[in-house]
């Protein structure tokens, strides 16, 4: 039996995307897999090589409870969670209500906390485990018009940085895996500020951002590396607290801000995305 037969995996968000991705690679590569969504009743797995999909809403603590009592009930552990479920908001950050936002945090960085308070008793019992959290290049560099979609993964970040002290004297590795650009259904999937489409001030440059955002998505390469870096850190006794997956130049733009000055980045980041 590989090492890989034994690992009991969770990924939330596994319908779409990177999650689902994710979890079909690790699945095919004999990992016990579980996936969930919020959307689809469960389902039993059609072979072997398919991951166990369980209901899950990440923004409902008795769905998270529930879902991970479920998996413990059927697997007995659980080895490697990717906190992956989250979607994104657009718009001004003016023109973002209170409301939409605490709907973005709820998901991307509540979801996640929920998911790591459920899952980390069973972890520290078996003094052993790998939380994973898909945050963003976009974690580390604010993106005009993503301002509370980029404040959930700084958020994230953070989080996860202090998460990774406290755990590790019980065995247990916080990881980050921030990605660039990938096609997936994120782009479809994104929702935008009403204000933002309500004859805002801030429409022309709204319009001519998102116009590069979604392009740069459409024509991001598929999920697969994603999957693969999954895999490689749930494999690594001693992984490292972030690794970076996309387009090189997306992952150079993390370099250049922390060596040039903060203005200059800044007109960067205003040209790129047509913000002038």
């Amino acid at each position: 039996m590989t090492d890989s037969i034994e690992k009991v995996v969770l990924i939330t968000g596994a319908s779409s995307g990177i999650g689902k991705a994710s979890a079909e690679y690790l699945a095919g590569k004999g990992y016990r897999l579980f996936g969930t969504s919020r959307r689809e009743h469960p389902a039993p797995a059609d072979s072997p090589a398919s991951p166990e999909m369980i209901r899950m809403d990440v923004t409902d603590e008795d769905s998270v409870n529930q879902g991970i009592a479920l998996l413990l009930n059927r697997a007995g552990r659980i080895d490697a969670v990717v906190n992956n479920a989250g979607f994104g908001y657009a718009g001004a950050v003016e023109d973002t209500s209170l409301e939409e936002a605490r709907a973005q945090f709820e998901t991307n960085f509540f979801g996640a906390l929920r998911v790591c308070r459920a899952v980390l008793p069973t972890m520290r019992l078996q003094q052993s485990g790998h939380l994973i959290t898909v945050s963003s290049i976009g974690g580390r560099v604010g993106l005009p018009f993503q301002g509370i979609y980029a404040a959930s993964k700084f958020a994230l970040e953070g989080m996860m940085e202090s998460l990774s002290m406290e755990v590790r004297p019980f065995g247990i590795h916080a990881v980050l895996i921030e990605p660039g650009d990938f096609h997936t259904k994120f782009t479809d999937n994104r929702l935008k500020a009403k204000a933002s489409q309500d004859n805002s001030a801030y429409s022309k440059h709204f319009r001519q951002a998102l116009e590069v955002i979604e392009h740069e998505e459409q024509n991001g390469p598929p999920p697969d590396a994603v999957a693969r870096l999954v895999e490689k850190i749930i494999r690594d006794p001693a992984p490292r607290l972030r690794y970076t997956a996309g387009h090189p130049v997306q992952k150079l733009s993390l370099t250049v801000k922390k060596i040039v000055p903060g203005r200059l980045f800044e007109r960067i980041m205003m040209g790129f995305y047509k913000v002038k």
